[in-house]
């Protein structure tokens, strides 16, 4: 039987199922003797695997293998999960946490409906209809990527007043995206002046739009996201696929056959049709490298594709995922070559963009303003460049992490870390491995499928195939589907 999603269906009705059948989820720590289990059984709805992936990388766990089944109304998950340091869940407070995040998850709006505010007015009226209040303002910021654009943003707030209390930033194939929580510097909270509000917004557009040409994709906007209804990652993965970074992406050689060849480190995806039941295989065999089923998920979920069988799997350094999807509205979707080739840049533009080049650099330090403006400074003064920044507030310190590239592609002097430490205080250290020394939690930290590190070279892998591989997973794992016991 074939799901059909519907955007105009009561949310009541369309509730019913998932409120009489609520989530049910077993973590067994039984069946594999180096992971846990965790099996998730409810009825299904459109989104229900990206929520589910989500609450998993937020928890910082590491998915080294999943088996998906959602045909029909229901929906069937397994994961193989462990810590970040390798190790089965054992914790029962993190076990208990799991299970609520899993059953809580509920059909949420989409994020391109959130509420883009312009004046005091409506930023009272969206805080009222939702009952909820908010910290911060969001910039959202979306462009040409430049040398030296964060730092100039950064600075701007600063002479505006407003203190930076977190920001995330990526680029990739020249465009960038990012997005920065501000407060007022003298009031903490965010800005309801509409007045203000209009200013921060013209200064910030100015930035950003520097320096461009006619016909240059700039954006900013001012927005207020209702408490645990935005993530940030996902929010970014929207902006730079509305900017439509991807079609700078250049695929692997081979890419449509889904060859790997040994040596070769690229990403290959390809797509095929299964007739029989109307699905899209789409096969992608790439690096593997930290919350790569997330990213993936998500370039699905906002091409409007629905996953009803998937499983994903990594050996050493490579990762296979395979899915069987259909369009959610467009049944005739894919059938051209164009369409294909656009599934496959999309799919490798959200792969590349976490993909962290240059020298990572931890910093811990205490808050204070302006601190994100002295940091980038001291980076442009130098001459580099900023690919991905993550940096938050926690408490009185302020925790993040920076990725400095030179533009000329040569290797950037170790130098700039007594810099931003001299500029910075605190503890700033140059990081060769994937441990944060200033204890960031952070769910960029997360993986989809184990990494080695010491592994510098690409194996070959066979093509990967769903088959009964798939059912024989599946069944034997849901036999014993039952609320954990705590």
């Amino acid at each position: 039987m074939e799901t059909l999603f519907h955007s105009r269906v009561n949310r009541e009705i369309e509730t019913l199922t998932e409120r009489l059948h609520p989530p049910r989820v077993c973590i067994d720590n039984n069946s594999c003797k180096d992971c846990t289990v965790l099996k998730v059984d409810s009825a299904n709805k459109y989104g229900i695997l990206l929520e589910m992936v989500q609450v998993l990388t937020d928890l910082d766990l590491v998915i080294s293998k999943s088996y998906i089944s959602s045909d029909g109304g229901w929906f069937m998950d397994v994961f193989h999960v462990t810590d970040q340091a390798g190790n089965k869940v054992t914790d029962n407070n993190l076990m208990q946490k799991i299970e609520k995040e899993l059953c809580d998850t509920k059909a949420k709006e989409d994020i391109d409906d959130e509420t883009e505010l312009e004046s005091c007015e409506e930023l009272e009226s969206y805080y009222t209809k939702l009952n909820v209040s908010t910290e911060n303002t969001a910039l959202e910021m979306s462009g040409m990527d430049r040398p030296g654009l964060l730092s100039e943003i950064s600075a701007v707030l600063v002479d505006m007043g407003c203190n930076v209390t977190s920001a995330t930033a990526w680029t990739h194939n020249r465009r960038a995206a990012c997005i920065i929580y501000v407060e007022e510097e003298s009031k903490p909270g965010p800005i309801k002046d509409p007045k203000r509000l209009a200013h921060v917004k013209e200064e910030l557009e100015t930035v950003v739009q520097a320096r461009g040409v006619n016909g240059d994709r700039n954006n900013v906007r001012l927005r207020n996201f209702a408490t645990g209804r935005t993530h940030t990652e996902r929010r970014l993965h929207q902006l730079m696929y509305a900017d439509r970074d991807y079609e700078g992406c250049c695929p692997c050689h081979g890419y449509n056959t889904g060859e790997h060849k040994r040596g070769c480190d690229g990403t290959h995806v390809s797509i095929s049709r299964c007739e029989d039941r109307g699905y899209w295989v789409v096969n992608v065999i790439c690096k593997d490298r930290p919350k790569l089923l997330f990213d993936t998920v998500c370039v699905l979920r906002d091409m409007h594709y629905v996953v009803f069988h998937a499983a994903i799997s990594s050996k050493k350094s490579i990762a296979n995922q395979e899915y069987f999807i259909r369009h959610k509205m467009n049944s005739l979707a894919l059938r051209t070559q164009s369409e294909r080739e656009k599934l496959v840049l999309c799919i490798i533009a959200a792969i590349e963009r976490r993909v962290s080049h240059g020298l990572r650099v931890d910093i811990c330090t205490q808050n204070r303003m302006g601190l994100l403006s002295k940091a980038t400074g001291v980076i442009q003064k130098n001459g580099l460049s900023i690919p991905r920044v993550e940096i938050v507030t926690r408490g009185e310190n302020v925790v993040g992490t920076f990725y400095v590239t030179d533009p000329l592609n040569i290797e950037v002097n170790p130098k700039i870390v007594e810099l931003l430490r001299k500029e910075c205080g605190g503890s700033v250290d140059m990081v060769i491995d994937h441990k944060c020394p200033c204890g960031l939690s952070r769910s960029s930290s997360s993986s989809s499928s184990v990494v080695s590190e010491n592994n510098g070279t690409v194996e070959d892998k066979r093509k990967f195939s769903l088959g009964s591989m798939l059912w024989s997973h599946i069944g034997k794992f849901s036999s014993n589907f039952s609320p954990i016991k705590s």
